[in-house]
């Protein structure tokens, strides 16, 4: 009984991570425009900018001020 509670407890778990979105701030290569995506970039005219990913939203917002000065 305790083995199927584990192994319940660990699925739920891995479920909910993979439901949590990481947020990436991207920039054009032509305009230098930043924005912040849900996906990392996979088109050849944004680039990821800063660190790997964000946890939320609001983290990336906070850095894409720092990182993409105008």
């Amino acid at each position: 009984m305790i083995k199927i509670i584990c192994a319940a407890s660990a699925g739920l778990a891995l479920l909910s991570s993979a439901a949590l979105a990481d947020f990436y701030v991207v920039q054009e290569k032509s305009t230098k425009e930043c924005k912040i995506v849900e996906t990392r970039p996979t088109e050849t005219t944004w680039i990821q900018v800063g660190p790997l990913a964000f946890k939320t939203r609001d983290e990336a917002e906070k850095q894409i001020k720092v990182i993409c000065k105008k």
